[in-house]
């Protein structure tokens, strides 16, 4: 009966003109949230009064309200808010304004208990950010606001510092989370970016003949581009012709002439002829007909594979004829040194015999200076020896040099020294020929080289005709391998008996400092001084030695290091009571059928200096100038010694560049016997 009168009442009051007409659910939201209402404009009300005056006042609305304000506004219809601020106007800054200017519901996210709150400080003035802060009167004095039913919104100074303490500690750790996300995305894009610069520099898995690669800007990228449109229009012209479509092939060959000519010898995109882009071009479209004609995986796969061992049989016959080629150009003498030997020559016998003859003769066989040893059959490269050695020298005239050459170049070796005597120094040259004792009832290797089977390995050797056949025995033909003056050093005592100690040098070195100091090292007993070459495990004796042969295997070790010949301080006294040379001989004699090594007098040299060789200083000796192409240019300006081992040597056209300049530098190529044989530097 009280709904009905109630409802009854409802239905008079809408017929009162008078009175205001609400909506029914408009009166039953009132009814329920008319308390909450009060409550929160009571609380702001009456914080709003405290101090009319002070800027501060909208920082004093505890946090607690603010979300209560926020709930409020997303369970209210816009009808609702707008029938409470006409009856709220009176309430301060709880109006609609204020809820549309602040953006409560868009700028806090509060996500639970003991959760960070996430502020939008573009939609908040500061004051609106702060937590509702009950300030101490001066005095001690607190608000007058402060007891009564407000006394739950009010927090204690303890409380407040520590809940700003906490607030402080969470957007620290915010913080700290953002910048390690941003460290780690910087990372992972650093790590991203290198990844792509490897696979962009070896272009693997990434490279398209299709289409052009805007970000590999490389310098050869459109030689490249082109060189695979070739490839693949060969793959394609061999699967038309297999499919007959012989319209598709020569319009494929077509464009592969003409690519061919573009290309040309070019290795980088700045020699390409100005034509390539519209041959790129059009080879493009003919390849992108012929893959939608012809694409088969299986069979292009099968084609580039094939197209793929024929290229590995190229270069592997390429390098034969490379290395055919670097033996032969190492072997010969170029026309300019062999026209200066001829010139030499011949000027050399138009001299009268008292002429001919050399001064301080009587220092050749003085123990007490320092002798050197140079074989040779190069007057150019025997100049440098002695001239870099002779201007390094701290005392030159304590310096004696001994040259022994052949018979075809004694009389042009004599008369370049002669012509261009070593300052102070003193110099002999003589004729290998003319050592009697050198026979072949002596010498193993004299006698070997007569025999038949010798005759056959060093001459008759296959009989190749081609150059890629005979690579591989050009070496053992070499001269120097049957010259007795690169075994003459086995036979030093027989050649100077009246020496205690000689520095033995090759004619493809060059001296920077002053060596005497190698006469007082320390031999320790033994014979050879030299420098060790082990520092890489190819250096050592199974690198030159047979170690299948029961001989080897038994007398020596494969990880023995290995030494270098071209540079070696000889102790002779000790050679000669060690009988060096008879140990010499015995393996010579076993290795008449060459079991034991191959060729060179390297091998040879190490089984008969084994145990009987002391290392010395590095920095004496740097080889590798005539086939290593990374030696540090430190090492080399500190070396007393750089030898040019290999088959780049210095006075050939195939010399590496870099190196060449620290051995013409003791050249004089204006003199006029270099001149008139056009050699220059």
């Amino acid at each position: 009966m009280a709904l009905r009168r109630g409802l009854s009442g409802a239905a008079l009051q809408r017929n009162r003109p008078s009175r205001s007409r609400l909506p029914l659910a408009v009166v039953i939201s009132l009814s329920l949230l008319a308390p909450l209402i009060f409550f929160v404009g009571r609380g702001i009300y009456t914080i709003d009064h405290t101090d009319v005056t002070s800027s501060s006042s909208k920082q004093d609305v505890d946090w607690r309200e603010r979300l209560a304000l926020q709930h409020i506004k997303s369970l209210l219809s816009k009808e609702v808010i707008d029938i409470i601020t006409a009856t709220t106007d009176d309430l301060g800054p709880f109006s609609l304004d204020y809820f549309r200017k602040s953006n409560l519901s868009a700028s806090w996210k509060v996500v639970g208990l003991g959760t960070s709150v996430e502020n939008n400080t573009s939609s908040l003035e500061p004051n609106q950010m702060g937590p509702a802060v009950k300030q101490e009167r001066p005095g001690g004095k607190q608000d007058k606001y402060s007891g009564g039913d407000h006394s739950q919104f009010i927090d204690s100074p303890a409380k407040l510092v520590r809940r700003q303490l906490r607030e402080k500690r969470r957007d620290k750790r915010a913080a700290d989370l953002v910048r390690q996300d941003d460290e780690a995305t910087v990372k992972l894009e650093n790590a991203a970016i290198e990844r792509s610069k490897s696979v962009d520099s070896a272009v693997l898995g990434k490279y398209s003949i299709w289409r052009k690669e805007n970000d590999n800007e490389n310098t050869d990228s459109t030689v490249r581009l082109m060189r695979d449109q070739m490839i693949m229009a060969r793959v394609y012209a061999s699967i038309a012709k297999m499919k007959n479509k012989l319209d598709l092939q020569q319009e494929l060959l077509a464009r592969l002439k003409e690519s061919q000519r573009s290309l040309g010898e070019a290795s980088a995109d700045s020699d390409l002829h100005h034509s390539a882009p519209e041959k790129i071009k059009a080879m493009g479209q003919v390849l992108s007909k012929a893959k939608e004609q012809l694409y088969d995986c299986k069979l292009v796969t099968g084609k580039l594979r094939a197209m793929l061992q024929s290229a590995d049989e190229q270069v592997r016959s390429l390098k034969k004829q490379s290395t055919f080629l670097s033996q032969l150009a190492a072997k010969t003498i170029p026309n300019g040194i062999h026209c200066l030997s001829m010139r030499l020559t011949i000027e050399y016998y138009l001299l009268p015999p008292e002429k001919r003859r050399f001064p301080r003769s009587e220092n050749l066989e003085n123990p007490n200076l320092y002798h050197y040893a140079l074989f040779s059959d190069n007057v150019l490269a025997a100049s440098v020896v002695v001239n870099s050695t002779i201007l390094n020298a701290k005392e030159p005239e304590k310096h004696v040099f001994h040259l022994v050459t052949d018979k075809l170049n004694f009389g042009a070796m004599n008369m370049w020294f002669l012509l261009n005597p070593p300052g102070k120094a003193t110099i002999h040259v003589e004729n290998v020929d003319e050592f009697k004792w050198l026979n072949s009832s002596y010498c193993p290797v004299l006698r070997q080289l007569e025999s038949a089977a010798m005759k056959a390995f060093y001459f008759n050797q296959g009989h190749p005709s081609t150059l890629s056949s005979g690579s591989s025995n050009l070496k053992y033909r070499n001269p120097k391998y049957l010259s007795m003056l690169n075994h003459l050093r086995f036979y030093l005592p027989e050649v100077y008996p009246k020496l205690d100690k000689i520095l033995f040098l090759d004619d493809d070195i060059v001296v920077q400092k002053d060596l005497t100091g190698l006469w007082s090292v320390n031999l320790h007993g033994k014979v050879n001084g030299a420098v060790e070459t082990c520092g890489e495990s190819f250096h050592r004796f199974d690198k030159y030695l047979n170690f299948s042969n029961p001989h080897i295997a038994r007398n020596f070790d494969p990880n023995a290091c290995g030494w270098a010949y071209g540079m070696n301080i000889f102790d002779l006294k000790e050679w000669t009571r060690r009988d060096i040379t008879g140990i010499y001989h015995k393996w010579q004699n076993m290795n008449e059928d060459r079991t034991l090594w191959k060729l060179g007098t390297l091998p040879p040299g190490l089984i008969t200096f084994y145990k009987l060789t002391h290392p010395i200083e590095k920095s004496w000796h740097v080889l590798g100038l005539g086939y290593n192409p990374s030696i540090d240019k430190s090492d080399i300006e500190n070396a007393a010694v750089i030898h040019y081992n290999g088959n780049m040597k210095p006075w050939l056209e195939l010399a590496m560049t870099k190196y060449r300049s620290y051995w013409t530098k003791y050249i004089k190529y204006d003199h006029p016997y270099l001149r008139s044989c056009n050699l220059s530097e």
